[in-house]
């Protein structure tokens, strides 16, 4: 663990309905800020349009598959991840500009890998959109590897899928797996979740 890590009165918890102004505040401020200079103002529009809205973020709430960062009673970060197919997969993973660098994003990602491992899954995926380098570098030292390239179409960038084998890290142990990760160091209850609980189509989305 970090310093920043270490010091950082962050709280890493399921999001509740009330947190959903929250939840798209986060991704209406970081997206403008991370994929202007790479995919242009057209790219986030689109979006926001179809991945931040209150209809796209519900159902993962409702579920309870949204993860929240709180820092002093506010909402700093988010996650969340759902099934596609038989696979388990990270949909999103964002944390405001000003809170970057504190170790947030790491932590809402554990928290990620160790639900998913509670679900019998094996395997985490992951995807970004080409020419993010930072959520390359991100998810290589969180012990992702290069899977795919999903070609974009329509003048869309294309999707670089990454996956993360969850077997290796419990055979590691936690200690052991986030040391070679990375050098540097009211919701319905998990029973009430439907056994059907893939993340609708307007959730999705290339990071």
């Amino acid at each position: 663990m970090s310093p920043a890590e270490a010091q950082s009165p962050v709280t890493i918890r399921t999001a509740t309905g009330d947190d959903l102004d929250a939840v798209l505040r986060v991704g209406h401020e970081t997206w403008r800020v991370t994929y202007e200079p790479i995919a242009g103002p057209d790219y986030v529009a689109m979006g926001l349009a179809k991945w931040w809205t209150a209809d796209a973020v519900i159902p993962g709430i409702r579920v309870g598959r949204t993860l929240v960062a709180d820092e002093d009673a506010a909402v700093v970060g988010m996650a969340s991840y759902g099934s596609q197919g038989n696979e388990l997969v990270l949909w999103k993973l964002y944390v405001l500009p000003g809170h970057q660098g504190q170790g947030i994003g790491r932590r809402l990602l554990d928290e990620v890998v160790l639900r998913a491992s509670q679900l019998g899954h094996r395997t985490l995926h992951v995807s970004h959109i080409d020419g993010n380098d930072h959520a390359a570098r991100f998810y290589e030292r969180n012990g992702f590897r290069y899977t795919h390239r999903e070609p974009g179409g329509s003048g869309l960038p294309d999707e670089i899928w990454l996956a993360k084998d969850l077997a290796k890290d419990l055979v590691m142990g936690d200690d052991q797996a986030a040391d070679a990760a990375s050098p540097d160091g009211s919701v319905l209850p998990d029973d009430s979740v439907p056994p059907d609980d893939s993340v609708p189509p307007g959730q999705r989305e290339a990071r």
